[in-house]
Parts: C-alpha cells; sequence; structure tokens
C-alpha cells in the first residue's frame, strides 16, 4: 500500500466524472485540489460527507479549490447520487481502483465476516503546484469539511 505524506508529490491521475468528462491533475495545476475518497455511494457516512462539503462549496470556492470525490462506484451511480442530494461537484469513477491504489485508498475490508478490497475514505489537500499539502488517511466525517476548508486558508 501506498503510504502518502504532506510534501510529497500528488501521484497524477486521469479519470472520468459521472459525466464522462475527463479530469487529469496535470490540467488543475494552478488550483488547490481537495480529492476525497470514499467507500460508496449513498450510504448514510458518505452522503453525509459529500453533503458537508456541498454546504461549504462557497467557502472552498472563494478558495479557488476544485473538490474532487472518487470511489468505486460506476457513473450511473455517481449522477443518481449527485442528483439525489443535490451535489455539484464532481465524483470521478475509479471502477478498476487506480486512482485509489495510487493513493494509497484501496485496501483490504472486513465486514459481517467477509474480506474484500474497497475504498477506505481518506482526503489529500493538493497544493497549486501539486504538492500534497495536507493528508487525512482515516477521515471521521463529523466535522471533516471544516478542518479541510481550514487547513485551505493556511494554503
Amino acid at each position: 500500500m501506498t503510504h502518502l505524506e504532506a510534501g510529497d508529490p500528488a501521484p497524477a491521475f486521469t479519470a472520468e466524472d459521472e459525466t464522462g468528462r475527463t479530469w487529469r491533475l496535470e490540467e488543475l495545476q494552478g488550483t488547490p485540489v481537495v480529492l476525497y475518497f470514499y467507500p460508496r455511494d449513498d450510504t448514510p457516512g458518505c452522503t453525509k460527507e459529500a453533503c458537508a462539503f456541498q454546504e461549504r462549496l462557497d467557502a472552498f470556492e472563494t478558495e479557488d479549490a476544485q473538490i474532487l470525490g472518487v470511489s468505486d462506484d460506476d457513473a450511473e451511480s455517481h449522477a443518481a447520487f449527485k442528483e439525489k442530494h443535490g451535489l455539484t461537484f464532481p465524483l470521478l469513477v475509479d471502477e478498476d481502483a487506480a486512482v485509489s491504489e495510487a493513493y494509497g485508498t484501496w485496501v483490504e475490508k472486513k465486514m459481517f465476516g467477509k474480506t474484500f478490497m474497497g475504498v477506505q475514505r481518506a482526503t489529500f489537500l493538493i497544493d497549486a503546484d501539486g504538492t500534497l499539502a495536507r493528508v487525512w488517511p482515516k477521515v471521521q466525517v463529523d466535522g471533516h469539511a471544516e478542518e479541510v476548508l481550514a487547513a485551505l486558508d493556511e494554503l
């Protein structure tokens, strides 16, 4: 598993969002990026986290930050999740887990006695130069969006 820390270069990625638009990290140079990984669309914790980012979207935009959510759900699932909860930022499709693997968030999980691979909830604040400014390897949803916004203010 990749272990990334603040000060490391952010791993390059290319991924499509729910509309089919391609996002490349290098095309976001000059802009801070909040890249957050979450396990599953429309589950309680993931919904709470996404809605918290959405509720503070104006503050993130004031900082010129781009929020990108990432999970291994497909585009159809992302689109339904966004519509249901009024989300306006992109959700990247990572069905092959390439982005999650690059960021070390594709991990072995256990639930109901079964072991499987899945996305670990984590957030990476990437500065305008493409360097990891802050890493939250295991996110607690409550208060997380505010914590990311505070870290963004310090860039």
